[in-house]
């Protein structure tokens, strides 16, 4: 007899109604992928516009479908032709389908955890650190001594924008709320701007990097503050190839990815205190319905997570 676990579904496109709990079976893993027993799942935007329906043609699903694309937790099982892992393991990586008690995952998208990283922390590297990672660096190739804009500040991907930009020795400038200036501070912004009175393009000097993680009108703004031979990193869209070419700068969207040592790198400065990770909401698996509506206000500061089961 097959083994059950619960599990977050969605059958059909829209709103939150559309998630449901339910009991499906356990997945078992193929050649070269594990099982892993999720003790925390990232919530993250891509989740609700996936729900939606907003990015169906980037991201085709077949209904119904489990939500979720980052997790931590134990190695269940290994499949065939899997040396790297054994039951037991702690990990954390790319999970489809972490709103579930189980998953699958490929064995090269998962990394071993360090002793002294905790689960809850694991779950937010793919989700934020990583993807602040690859903004500043894999994609910005910011250098010591430049400066950086980061947008969203105090969001779940710019908190790790700002340390590992002040890690590198970047000047830092940040826009945010005014509830979040002092947020943003402590985590060593040089310089921060409250977007809710300030037009930043009105005081910032001219920058060599701008990580936006807001697109729209924010973007339009963005091009003015770069130097010539700049680069705009957008998180959100494909930035305007055109408005690059006008500025004379390199604009980038999803065309590198960090590496698994960039990943044992960011999972390393997190277990030694050097980045501060910043948990907005954890919710238990039976309310990820109430998760992705707290994500979809996109006015939390940090990252929003299920925790699944205990560690």
């Amino acid at each position: 007899m097959s083994k059950m676990m619960q599990a977050a579904q969605i059958h059909e496109y829209g709103g939150p109604d559309m998630l449901k709990m339910g009991e499906v079976e356990v997945p078992q893993p193929n050649t070269g992928e594990v099982l892993v027993r999720i003790v925390y799942a990232a919530v993250i935007p891509l989740d609700f516009k996936l729900r939606n329906g907003w990015v169906q043609d980037v991201f085709p699903v077949t209904f119904p479908y489990i939500p979720g694309f980052y997790a931590s937790g134990h190695i269940e099982a290994v499949g065939p032709d899997v040396t790297a892992f054994k039951p037991g393991d702690r990990v954390f990586g790319n999970v489809k389908g972490g709103y579930a008690e189980y998953a699958v995952a490929s064995a090269n998208e998962l990394v071993h955890m360090p002793a002294s990283l905790s689960f809850e922390d694991a779950a937010t590297i793919k989700a934020g650190a990583e993807a602040a990672w690859k903004a500043l660096f894999t994609e910005g190739e910011l250098e010591p001594g430049q400066t950086v804009l980061i947008h969203a500040a105090a969001g779940g991907v710019g908190q790790f924008a700002v340390q590992l930009a002040k890690w590198k020795g970047a000047t830092v400038i940040g826009t945010a709320s005014t509830a979040n200036l002092d947020f943003v501070k402590s985590l060593g912004a040089d310089h921060v701007i409250d977007y809710t009175t300030t037009r930043f393009e009105e005081v910032v000097p001219r920058v060599d990097l701008i990580v936006d993680s807001v697109g729209g009108d924010t973007e339009n703004r963005s091009w003015s503050v770069l130097k010539r031979g700049g680069i705009l990193v957008s998180l959100t869209q494909p930035p305007s190839a055109e408005a690059a070419k006008e500025h004379g700068v390199t604009a980038k969207f999803n065309t590198k990815f960090p590496t698994p040592e960039d990943s044992v790198t960011i999972a390393g400065l997190i277990a030694d205190g050097t980045l501060k990770t910043s948990i907005d909401a954890s919710f238990p698996l039976n309310q990820a319905k109430n998760a992705l509506e707290k994500s979809e206000t996109r006015h939390g500061r940090g990252r929003i997570l299920l925790h699944v089961s205990s560690s």
